[in-house]
């Protein structure tokens, strides 16, 4: 048995979007800045994937989307975007939880004379409205914060946030990568200025994401080139794969209705079939949360040196072999193992920040695959953590 249980890192491509990709591939590959008839039919379909993001997120204006190659290209455009207006280095406000195209970016902004305040967060990975109100200073010309933390599932309270932003004059930008296509967006409402998204979080295909800018809102280009998507990323667009994305946006805004609550009932059961599990901890809030995500803390019941091996990653590995995929929060940098900044920030112990284990549900998963990955993953932590019992003879 195979259960894929990691939709957050990637989501298998829809049959509807590999028909549409191979129809382009085979038929429709002019390159849609040309002026003749092979590229005009390419340009016409480009527009129609705008059309279909657009609707997705209700933006106002299609000519709102900007077509990048995925949501890292997305974020570094909207913070590279804004800090290239200002000559002399301004004030930057991102949040603790924020994906790594953020926090590295906001870092290397830093490094260039930007003055970067990082929010905190509480035990559930919440920024307090509070806290961004009295971050604000005379200087801050950007505020971003991530829609859905992907690691351990929180939704951020984005209408409260941009709210202060727009009553401060301060332009607010949200990274919703994990957001997009899984619940309903509506930008308008929200009162945000950029927001971030990808493809392949939705079953689209990899290398096709976007970022939209509010009409007025003013960003500069990364790129140098042919002046393609309004002169803000130039490059031949990666036509294919945009499609892909637009078909995938349409398809996720017709079906949110049945699949939201069906994804919150599997994640719910996944929780509540786990709550006997004495190894691990929920992570994240669960009020506020994803509907398709589940993620845990591993709780070691002993601290014998072999216990401490046994690391989020390890449970990966060992599920792995059982058929099952999963995803671990710490990272492994030059062989050494560092425990996840998301946990840290969220107030979590470098020993518990290495123990963090993801499992997200998509459209292909059933609740007995719930079930069964429920025991599975109760019979290797039994195997891997229970404390050994020597016997006298």
């Amino acid at each position: 048995m195979q259960i894929y249980l990691d939709y957050s890192a990637t989501t298998p491509p829809r049959l509807e979007v590999m028909a549409k990709v191979g129809e382009i591939l085979r038929c429709q590959w002019g390159n849609p800045s040309s002026l003749h008839t092979w590229g005009q039919r390419t340009a016409t379909i480009l527009e129609t994937a705008r059309y279909q993001v657009a609707s997705l997120i209700n933006a106002p204006n299609v000519n709102s989307i900007i077509f990048t190659s995925g949501g890292t290209e997305a974020n570094n455009l909207a913070l590279w975007g804004i800090a290239k207006q200002y000559l002399i280095p301004q004030h930057l406000i991102i949040s603790s939880v924020e994906h790594s195209a953020i926090s590295e970016t906001a870092e290397l902004l830093n490094q260039r004379g930007w003055q970067v305040t990082i929010l905190p967060v509480d035990y559930q990975g919440r920024v307090n409205p509070l806290d961004l109100k009295e971050s604000i200073r005379p200087n801050t010309v950007l505020i971003s914060t991530i829609y859905g933390q992907s690691e351990v599932g929180t939704i951020q309270p984005i209408r409260e946030l941009a709210k202060i932003a727009r009553s401060h004059g301060v332009l607010f930008h949200t990274d919703a990568v994990q957001v997009a296509g899984r619940l309903p967006i509506d930008v308008q409402h929200l009162g945000i200025d950029l927001l971030s998204l990808s493809g392949h979080k939705i079953y689209g295909i990899q290398g096709a994401g976007a970022l939209y800018v509010r009409s007025g809102v003013e960003i500069s280009p990364l790129l140098g080139g042919g002046g393609q998507e309004r002169g803000l990323r130039s490059g031949t667009q990666a036509v294919p794969a945009i499609a892909g994305l637009g078909v995938a946006a349409e398809l996720a805004a017709s079906e949110m209705d049945w699949e939201i609550p069906r994804l919150t009932m599997l994640r719910d059961r996944l929780f509540e079939l786990m709550t006997d599990c004495p190894y691990l901890t929920p992570t994240g809030d669960r009020l506020y949360r994803l509907p398709h995500h589940v993620s845990f803390v591993l709780t070691n019941p002993s601290s014998n040196d072999n216990q401490k091996r046994i690391t989020g990653k390890t449970i990966v590995r060992q599920l792995n072999l059982a058929g099952i995929g999963i995803s671990a929060g710490s990272a492994c940098h030059s062989g050494k193992l560092n425990p996840s900044p998301i946990l840290l920030a969220m107030g979590y112990s470098k020993t518990e920040g290495l123990g963090g284990i993801r499992l997200t549900l998509g459209r292909e998963v059933i609740l007995e695959d719930i079930e069964w990955t429920a025991m599975v993953l109760k019979q290797i932590l039994n195997r891997l953590l229970q404390p050994l019992v020597f016997v006298k003879h």
